[in-house]
């Protein structure tokens, strides 16, 4: 790591462990176990949880037997490994993807300009399921046990829940798109990401599984995600890495139906070809690209996107793979990689600056990492869209986000409307829509 050292030793320096292993060795074992049904059915109404899940596949974490708290990727990386390192993993499925111990974690957008705090934990349970394969890993128990947990209690619906503004009107945001434009087209700045946010109040707190169920029962394509309060169906994958393989899935460009226009191909074809939302995508894609190619001894990137569709709107779409250095982690990849052009702009340095002066929001953990990495390094990281973020301070309160990326042939009405679009997979799930 050379050089990187005393940064990494100085981001760690404001980081806090909670129920850290200490000097002592952590015993984990892995088993298969029969189809378990519904993982998401196993989470608590209560206490440390968190679901990873696409397509019924993916894994629920329970308990929580180390946490990290931190500003930086490159510090959590550095903690992970040393936590891996005094694990000792007895498994019955060894080298299968995503078994055994894991990291779960969710980081802030920008850690600079953020009063969030970035959270990487190690479960004490996971249930796991992976096409026809299905385990169960236990951390910290001083004997095998292959037994699962109960089932959750039955979860509650929001009662009483209502809406109300965010950071700032329609109006007022629609004059920073208008401002943004004014400032792409003058040269620069090529694109940048802006956010909204909305409130959401019931009157008991809200139990966030009902809101996962929901997502996945109307998203199940995308990636739905629960870590530490944050909450939603993202249909970004940012990096996956698999022994030597890496995907990232980039979106940018996006059409939904409107008054004017409902049929799915016609919709599809306008996208296709819009050279606004095309001129969005490759930046995007150039982006990524870009940092993952230090990575990689290989890497195939398409010549032009594919349209992926899904229940509220379709994006343009390219899924870049690569051969991967060994030593390069699921979450080294993921710091690579953050911001990309898809939720910040380019150039990110000039974007950045932008979204802080005028966004007049903390996007907290909102467009940041969210997923796992396990014990070789391999894992999945999404991008925190389509979600939102409940606190433990307000458990009643829940806000969430949108965002539309900005380019010189922006309309700031289309965008406005775009964010709109982008918030109705949280608004159903939350029963505030159809």
């Amino acid at each position: 790591m050379g050089a990187e050292w005393p940064r990494l030793l100085a981001a760690a320096m404001l980081t806090r462990v909670i129920l850290d292993f200490g000097s002592a060795r952590m015993r984990a074992t892995t088993v298969s176990i029969p189809d378990p049904g519904p993982l998401e059915r196993y989470l608590p109404e209560s206490g440390p949880s968190s679901a990873f899940l696409r397509r019924g596949e993916g894994f629920v974490a329970l308990g929580e037997v180390a946490r990290f708290e931190t500003d930086r990727l490159e510090a959590a990386d550095v903690w992970w490994d040393e936590i891996s390192d005094q694990i000792d993993h007895d498994t019955e499925m060894l080298g299968e993807f995503g078994t055994g111990p894991i990291a779960v974690g969710t980081f802030t957008f920008d850690p600079d300009r953020s009063e969030e705090r970035s959270v990487l934990t190690v479960p004490e349970i996971i249930i796991g399921r992976r096409g026809d394969m299905a385990w169960m890993t236990r951390l910290g128990t001083a004997r095998r046990d292959d037994a699962l947990p109960p089932r959750g209690e039955a979860v509650r619906k929001p009662v009483g829940i209502s809406t109300s503004g965010g950071s700032m009107g329609d109006n007022v945001w629609t004059d920073v798109v208008a401002e943004v434009v004014g400032l792409i087209r003058q040269g620069g700045v090529h694109k940048v990401v802006l956010a909204r946010d909305l409130i959401a109040r019931a009157e008991e707190p809200l139990d966030l599984r009902h809101t996962l169920r929901a997502l996945m029962a109307s998203y199940p394509m995308t990636w739905a995600y629960l870590v530490d309060g944050m909450i939603g169906a993202t249909p970004e994958l940012l990096v996956r890495r698999e022994g030597g393989l890496v995907t990232s899935r980039v979106l940018a460009g996006t059409v939904w139906s409107d008054d004017d226009d409902a049929d799915p191909l016609r919709l599809a074809t306008r996208l296709a070809r819009s050279q606004k939302d095309i001129s969005e995508h490759e930046f995007a894609v150039d982006s990524v690209a870009q940092a993952l190619a230090p990575y990689c001894n290989a890497m195939n990137v398409p010549e032009a996107p594919s349209v992926l569709k899904l229940p509220n709107v379709m994006h343009l779409a390219t899924d870049i793979t690569g051969v991967v250095d060994s030593d390069a982690s699921a979450l080294t990849l993921a710091a690579a990689l953050h911001p990309s052009a898809a939720v910040c702009g380019t150039p990110t340095h000039l974007a950045l600056d932008i979204i802080a002066e005028l966004e007049s929001l903390d996007r907290g953990r909102y467009a940041g990492p969210v997923g796992w990495v396990d014990m070789q390094g391999d894992g999945e990281w999404a991008i925190a869209l389509r979600g939102g973020h409940v606190r433990p301070e307000s458990p009643n309160e829940i806000q969430l986000f949108a965002g539309a990326g900005i380019v010189a042939d922006s309309s700031p009405e289309r965008e406005l409307a775009e964010t709109g679009a982008k918030f109705v997979p949280m608004l159903q799930a939350l029963g505030l829509t159809d």
